[in-house]
């Protein structure tokens, strides 16, 4: 019997494996054509410098980074912590890709919907369309935040998943199960 579950959120406490779970189920379902994003740290000999995203066709950039400065009086509010977030590069390169109009993507792949992400008022617009369309997605999400990130888990159709690194591999398991045996994808 096919799932009614179109959409999937993964959450859990950082370094608890979303990334690499994203990563395996994406790879199970390696025949459908998919679109989207993940991101990843950067690291400099053992310190963590930022976080770059790299798209599923490959592409890649910058999303935040220890060296992204302030260019203006209001630009502070596209910090977190010490790392400056390139909003403006995020939009211009990763943003259009979530854009389901005219395409024919079986499975929108979104890691993550996060503080950094959501500077960004069109991922936030993308994100909603997505949510409120006929299309699969998958995302990983903070475990706590206000705003989008709140709001993705109250969707209709969504699968909230609580990532541990102890269920990691059953929930793997099981997200992809519910991708294969569903009717929902367009051809």
């Amino acid at each position: 019997m096919p799932s009614a579950v179109s959409k999937i959120l993964l959450t859990g406490l950082p370094g608890c494996g979303k990334t690499t779970a994203v990563m395996r189920i994406c790879a199970a379902l390696k025949d459908m054509r998919l679109a989207g994003f993940y991101t990843e740290e950067i690291r400099h000999n053992e310190s963590r410098m930022g976080f770059r995203w790299r798209r599923l066709d490959g592409a890649e950039g910058t999303l935040a980074h220890v060296d992204i400065k302030s260019k203006s009086a209001g630009a502070d509010k596209f910090k977190v912590g010490r790392y400056g977030v390139d909003v403006a590069g995020f939009e211009r390169d990763v943003v259009p890709i979530l854009d389901e109009a005219g395409t024919n993507v079986q499975l929108f792949v979104i890691d993550e919907i996060g503080k950094m992400e959501c500077f960004s008022q069109k991922f936030v617009d993308a994100v909603r369309r997505l949510f409120s369309g006929q299309r699969a997605v998958l995302a990983t999400v903070a475990q706590k935040g206000a705003g989008l990130i709140a709001e993705v888990k109250d969707y209709p159709a969504v699968k909230v998943f609580t990532l541990t690194e102890r269920n990691r591999d059953d929930v793997i398991d099981q997200i992809t199960r519910i991708f294969f045996g569903s009717s929902f994808f367009v051809k």
